[in-house]
């Protein structure tokens, strides 16, 4: 399910985003805690070993290769390397989600252009409305594993009032070897088709912007099946992941405490803990963490999206619309500020600092003298100028 804390950071407060960092659920803690403990025991493991199982050669030996993998460590290009990949993840999550199928705009047109208010008119807006639930859900199936657990099989589409055991049988009767999202789109056209030429879409222009809005429905519906088909190269996944665990592991060595005794130049201090270590870790594992939450949000992490409530909300919804909304109006009144030139609708106490004059541009309190200039005054600003131009020149 989706984190939502939109309300938490809604105004900037002292440590308002601080209160964000106790969160477990969706929370980076949560995505990197067994890396994080998985790397904390190793480094521990090797210190353990430097200092207290090797030999004083074996010691020279192993500050000899620290040293080295903390010199040529630096030279991987994590940094560069995971922030492109990161953004390009982002970008292509954000993508995905402007392009979510949202059934409103059809189920509008079909409620407004469809007519007749007796049983056939209502079963043609009804399966109109249930052809365009039906394609998003089969592209839902077909990218989300949340969706494909709860409708493994045609079987429970049918069960879940999607399609009818005769619409299941001409379904399975189109062989063919793609994705058959498309075959309620055809439906729905052919549908559309014989509704204006029953008369129940009165203009062809009706039927063309019905037609229209579900051929923008379906390039949603594409381009989901798209993102889930063509992915971010695998070998672009590869370098990033293991620039990044390559870089830790010559971290593991290369980060040692060495013995002050010896001399190493940057090594004059002995710790157990190694902080920032630790806090790079942290950081460059949870960014490519965020990268692996993102990389397909129709999954089951904590922020994918809910492709499950976003079919439950769309069929309910157009049903309704097209259905028990469809030319029920409320009664006609006149409104309150029917006789008010400048209607001013009324502030709370609590919103009462949000009243605010217009704003009519950043020029209006310059004082600038609008008074035409008098013949009198001309010489005097000439010879303003003059001097002006010979103080320039100077």
């Amino acid at each position: 399910m989706t984190v939502t804390y939109s309300s938490k950071v809604a105004n900037a407060t002292f440590l308002s985003f601080h209160r964000l960092l106790l969160r477990w659920r969706g929370s980076i803690y949560k995505l990197l805690y067994r890396e994080f403990i998985l790397f904390t025991l190793m480094y521990t493991a090797l210190s353990v070993v430097y200092r207290f199982l090797l030999a004083e050669e074996q010691k020279r030996l192993f500050e000899k290769l620290s040293l080295y993998c903390d010199r040529y460590a630096e030279q991987i290009p994590v940094t560069f390397v995971l922030g492109f990949y990161v953004t390009l993840v982002v970008n292509r999550w954000w993508n995905q989600f402007v392009n979510l199928p949202w059934t409103d705009r059809l189920m509008l047109l079909i409620s407004s252009c469809v007519h007749g208010k007796d049983e056939y008119g209502r079963l043609l807006r009804r399966t109109l409305v249930r052809y365009v639930n039906l394609a998003s859900l089969l592209i839902f199936r077909s990218v989300s594993t949340a969706v494909c657990k709860r409708f493994p099989t045609i079987d429970h589409v049918v069960e879940a009032g999607f399609m009818t055991p005769e619409e299941r049988k001409v379904f399975e009767d189109i062989r063919s070897p793609h994705l058959k999202y498309w075959i309620p789109v055809v439906w729905f056209s052919n549908l559309a088709s014989k509704a204006r030429q029953e008369g129940r879409i009165q203009d062809s222009i009706d039927l063309q912007s019905i037609l229209n809005e579900m051929n923008v429905f379906r390039t949603w519906c594409a381009t989901l099946f798209g993102y889930d088909w063509v992915g971010i190269p695998l070998v672009y996944t590869q370098v990033v992941t293991l620039a990044v665990y390559t870089f830790f592991f010559a971290c593991l060595i290369g980060r040692q405490f060495l013995d002050p005794a010896q001399g190493h130049p940057g090594h004059d201090l002995d710790l157990y803990i190694p902080i920032f270590t630790l806090l790079q870790f942290f950081f460059y594992c949870g960014w490519l963490k965020v990268a692996e939450q993102l990389i397909n949000p129709f999954g089951e992490d904590d922020d994918d999206f809910e492709a499950n409530w976003i079919i439950d909300r769309n069929l309910q919804v157009s049903l309704l619309a097209v259905d028990e909304m469809h030319m029920t109006l409320p009664h006609m009144t006149k409104d309150m500020y029917w006789n008010d030139s400048d209607a001013r609708p009324p502030y709370t106490l609590a919103a009462a600092d949000y009243c605010i004059p217009s704003f009519l541009g950043s020029t209006t309190d310059m004082g600038i003298r609008s008074d035409p200039l008098l013949p009198s005054e001309l010489p005097s600003l000439v010879s303003q100028l003059h001097q002006a131009v010979i103080i320039g020149v100077q």
